[in-house]
């Protein structure tokens, strides 16, 4: 199976350390960190952007793991550690549960949704009901979705549903499983599905696709994510600044244009 997650690192090493007051560069450098953040796949583009914002202006160096929020989780039961962790909130109430993050450092980032995607410019369809939510399915050749194997949150939703619905055998013959959101909205994009499901943030990162709108319940699953510090972390001012820097009211138009909501 194809990896789940990816590696992104950003820092601020073209930062001039003799502007610093004193030009004190040897204690400057002492008090810089390298972060890393394990943060769900769906969110790399307004992580990553703000991450490196971040990086830019404190100076600190920023490693991240992209991934499903299954293939992390697995990663973390199996021992794995971070600086921050960035997850849906059954993820981190787990890790909360566990003694595993630092008391007072969660705090929720932004809100996602399983959307329709379209390609960009096309006629938006009806499925503000489940009927007419049933209706578009039945009448597509053929429907990208995320597969519930690689463990991304809207293919296990989705998966379930489906099945508790009675729509997995009308379901099976059109559905085009990706191995992530992203994947989803390319098929949409160059012409193999004619519609996409996954969720918004995974839409909004593809050129050419569109986001038609969330699905109706019970099909559509809003997910809020909650960023933390691990308690192992020997970072600990760093992670809390990380944090807030995620959450400040000016990244709010970030956050949109990513396909997220602010809790």
């Amino acid at each position: 199976m194809p990896s789940t997650s990816s590696y992104c690192e950003v820092s601020s090493k073209g930062v001039d350390a003799r502007h610093k007051a004193g030009h004190d560069v040897e204690r400057w450098e002492a008090t810089l960190a390298k972060l890393k953040v394990m943060c769900a796949r769906s969110m790399h583009v307004a992580v990553g952007a703000l991450g490196k914002a971040f990086a830019d202006g404190a100076g600190h160096e920023v490693a991240f793991d992209f991934g499903t929020v299954g293939g992390l989780q697995g990663k973390l039961d199996g021992g794995e550690t971070a600086d921050v962790v960035i997850l849906s909130v059954p993820g981190i109430g787990k890790l909360e549960k566990a003694g595993a993050l630092i008391p007072g450092s969660r705090r929720n980032v932004a809100r996602t949704y399983i959307a329709v995607c379209i390609r960009e410019g096309a006629p938006r369809p009806d499925f503000s009901t489940v009927d007419a939510f049933k209706a578009m399915l039945e009448g597509a050749r053929a429907i990208a979705t995320s597969d519930p194997a690689v463990g991304g949150s809207a293919g296990v939703h989705l998966a379930k549903a489906f099945e508790q619905a009675g729509w997995a055998a009308m379901m099976a013959p059109k559905s085009l499983p990706q191995q992530t959101g992203a994947e989803v909205a390319r098929r949409v994009v160059e012409g193999t599905a004619e519609f996409g499901l996954t969720l918004s943030g995974e839409v909004a990162s593809v050129p050419g696709a569109a986001i038609a709108g969330p699905l109706p319940p019970p099909f559509g699953q809003d997910t809020t994510y909650c960023a933390a510090a691990m308690a192992g972390s020997g970072a600990k001012e760093a992670a809390a600044a990380f944090i807030a820097a995620l959450t400040r009211p000016d990244t709010r138009e970030t956050w949109t244009r990513a396909g997220f909501e602010l809790p």
